[in-house]
């Protein structure tokens, strides 16, 4: 098996991640993948997808991402190595599918309008 490359996004964030066969050893912006997420909500969301096909301590990752906060970066990784995964094996597309990890989660924070304090919130109103 060659190296895998794909690409995972949500909210601000992109991910790219390099997978090959190795013992599960996890590289996100030259740190390891506890350094870079000490919370280990977000370490579970990076390792989902592995978790749900039953491969872990199979591949190694190398991960490049920027853009956005923290979550938005656990889930860009998320999806690029669902797309990972499914690459190497087309019969891991339906349970990653069923849990999502395959669709682009598009929400993103609405702009302020001018007028407004904030995106939806108004001044206070005094009728007289």
């Amino acid at each position: 098996m060659e190296m895998i490359n794909t690409i995972g996004r949500r909210k601000a964030s992109v991910a790219r991640i390099y997978l090959t066969k190795g013992e599960g050893k996890i590289t996100i912006n030259g740190r390891d993948l506890k350094d870079y997420f000490p919370q280990k909500h977000m370490q579970l969301t990076v390792l989902a997808p592995f978790s749900v096909v039953e491969a872990e301590n199979i591949y190694d990752l190398k991960v490049n991402v920027y853009g956005g906060g923290f979550k938005g970066q656990a889930e860009a990784t998320r999806m690029a190595i669902a797309r990972a995964l499914v690459e190497l094996n087309a019969d891991f597309r339906k349970p990653l599918k069923d849990q999502k990890f395959l669709m682009r989660d598009s929400r993103v924070v609405e702009r302020k309008k001018y007028g407004k304090p904030k995106a939806r919130k108004s001044f206070q109103f005094s009728k007289r």
